[in-house]
């Protein structure tokens, strides 16, 4: 099966961030390999963020897809472990509570593509 690798950044029950690496399954169609539609939330949009966009601790303004388009950012979580995504990279920002997340410049300029997703998405066959 071919999948999409997605890490989510998710609030655990010690009210900290934490990464969560999920594979989004494809499934071969006439048009192509696709995954099962995804319910959507608000209308997404684009972001460029100029160099010293950085980020102290701060939570996800709702549950969204970012996606990488230029640039590169290296996310903290509050457990400490930090990754970098670069373009192409996709990650479900899930921690709406708690302690948040950092996010720091590492190539710039970025920009992004936000997807807000429902609430009640079901990630669970992603994992």
């Amino acid at each position: 099966m071919t999948t999409i690798p997605c890490t989510r950044i998710y609030t655990g029950d010690d009210g900290r961030s934490h990464f969560e690496d999920l594979l989004i399954p494809l499934d071969e169609t006439s048009r192509g390999l696709m995954s099962a539609a995804v319910p959507l939330g608000e209308a997404a949009f684009f972001r460029a963020t100029p160099p010293g966009g950085n980020l102290d601790f701060h939570v996800a303004p709702r549950r969204q897809f970012v996606i990488h388009l230029t640039g590169r950012v290296e996310i903290e979580c509050g457990d400490g472990t930090a990754r970098q995504f670069g373009v192409g990279d996709v990650f479900l920002a899930d921690d709406t509570t708690g302690e948040g997340h950092i996010s720091r410049d590492v190539e710039t300029p970025r920009r992004q593509i936000f997807v807000p997703v429902d609430d009640d998405l079901d990630i669970s066959k992603w994992r």
